[in-house]
């Protein structure tokens, strides 16, 4: 029995051989380079302006005292010299409010 050789590089298998050998490299090729784009990537973090803005202004927040140093001084100042009325309905009115938030009745 003869085997011709002449016709084997021809066949069609060995192109098809070919080209899936062609694809996988190609296909690896891509991966790798995928692989070396995930790898130079680093994490970053950004802050929107409202949380940078919220951010300083609890930091300013914090910082002061929450008293307002002008208006207690004019009352001092009126109450020394007896110039500083009580509004007693005012008063009451707020006292009750007060209350019914505290206690949570309306």
């Amino acid at each position: 029995m003869a085997i011709n050789i002449n016709n084997l590089q021809n066949s069609p298998q060995v192109k098809t051989d070919k080209v899936e050998q062609n694809a996988q490299r190609q296909q690896a090729a891509v991966q790798q380079n995928a692989n070396q784009a995930a790898a130079q990537k680093q994490d970053s973090v950004s802050i929107t302006p409202q949380a940078q803005q919220f951010s300083k202004l609890t930091e300013k927040a914090s910082n002061s005292s929450g008293i307002d140093q002008e208006k207690v001084d004019k009352i001092r100042q009126a109450i020394t010299e007896g110039k500083y009325k009580v509004n007693v309905e005012q008063l009451a009115r707020r006292i009750v409010q007060f209350e019914s938030e505290l206690f949570g009745k309306k």
